[in-house]
């Protein structure tokens, strides 16, 4: 089994996200599906799981058994970015409708970060904002999109561009939901990871560099270290940043570029993890025209991403120009200035729009040369 760092304690579990009467719980371990009194955190009589065409046929009647005792509606959005829209998400507002849920129901998102998004967003409209309670079942939910109350959905021209801020009542991390993630969703959520201890984490970077064998072999103590030490990255920082007014935004490194990326192609290409991770190469070379980070820091950088099968480099479709007609319409972008996530060193990133827009433009015509 892989040995903790003497240097972290083990997380508490469950995790608090501190947001005073909003607080709430993340709880992460092996069959925590099991182990969590849902009625806790489903106030009413009723509730409504929503999950997905993969996820429902593995998980959908485990949970089902879990909450017996209360009026439960189910619906199957189907799988896939490309889904994630106003159209789909119709689809839950449609069934809270049709089975009269009242302000008392409670929506349980039950699958990856499309699944909880959606979810969270409908629960932030739903006569105005119901209960929702999160079942990540992919990595990179578990890290993140699970995690601090972003929820919406995706236009053609940008990604998640309509959506609100509603923190859930409870996340619960069942690591065994993990068994049955493609190796291809499992990287990408280790892009995710890889992020905190690029933004805020430089102890973390250096415990992921040791054991980037043990995560690949889904060694039950490493991944679990992993999930536990990301999510107390993310509370600690939510917490002090709920709505994204300041730091809070550092958790965007390589996002204004990936999510370009995923417009550009119409959220068929590239999944999620994947565009943040060529967007990360992207931020660090940006960072050392900026004078911060250093060559060989870069090509760490590269050599844990590539450790993990993810890409470095944008679709080759992809040119300067169209990336500079997408990323000015970033939701970072204020009073028309860009702002960008970078880093000062390995550990500590930063948010700016002090840049000087050949370095943006030297970034844009490397990254994109074949």
């Amino acid at each position: 089994m892989t040995q903790r760092s003497s240097i972290y304690d083990k997380a508490s579990s469950p995790i608090i996200v501190d947001l005073g009467d909003r607080s709430y719980p993340i709880y992460i371990g092996q069959g925590e599906l099991f182990k969590v009194d849902f009625g806790r955190y489903i106030k009413g009589k009723k509730a409504l799981i929503v999950t997905n065409e993969t996820i429902a046929p593995i998980y959908l009647d485990l949970v089902l058994r879990q909450i017996a005792n209360k009026k439960i509606d189910v619906v199957i959005l189907p799988d896939g970015e490309r889904f994630k829209n106003l159209d789909v998400l119709n689809l839950i507002f449609t069934k809270l409708l049709e089975n009269q849920h009242d302000r008392t129901t409670t929506l349980i998102a039950l699958g990856g970060g499309v699944v909880g998004d959606m979810t969270g967003f409908a629960a932030a409209s739903y006569q105005r904002g119901v209960s929702f309670v999160q079942i990540p079942t992919t990595l990179l939910a578990q890290v993140d999109s699970s995690v601090g109350g972003k929820t919406g959905v995706n236009h053609v021209l940008g990604k998640n561009m309509l959506g609100a801020f509603h923190q859930p009542n409870a996340v619960v991390i069942d690591l065994d939901t993990l068994a049955s993630l493609p190796d291809r969703q499992f990287s990408a959520g280790m892009a995710e990871v890889i992020k905190y201890g690029l933004i805020a984490d430089y102890p973390f970077m250096l415990w992921l560099e040791s054991n980037i064998e043990s995560l690949l072999n889904r060694d039950e103590a490493a991944l679990t270290y992993a999930i536990e030490r990301s999510c107390i990255n993310k509370a600690k920082i939510v917490s002090a940043d709920e709505t994204e007014q300041g730091i809070r935004a550092i958790l965007n490194l390589g996002h204004t570029f990936g999510h370009a990326i995923e417009t550009s192609q119409q959220y068929k290409g590239l999944l999620h993890g994947e565009a943040v991770a060529v967007g990360t190469v992207m931020a660090a070379e940006m960072s050392v025209l900026a004078g911060h980070l250093s060559t060989s820091d870069v090509e760490r950088i590269k050599n844990i991403l590539t450790a993990f099968s993810l890409p470095l480099k944008p679709p080759v479709e992809m040119t300067p120009s169209e990336f500079l007609s997408l990323i000015y319409r970033d939701k970072k972008v204020l009073d028309g200035t860009l702002r960008l996530v970078l880093l000062n060193a390995l550990g500590e990133a930063y948010i700016t729009d002090d840049f000087s827009i050949k370095w943006l433009q030297a970034t844009l015509d490397k990254s994109c040369q074949a």
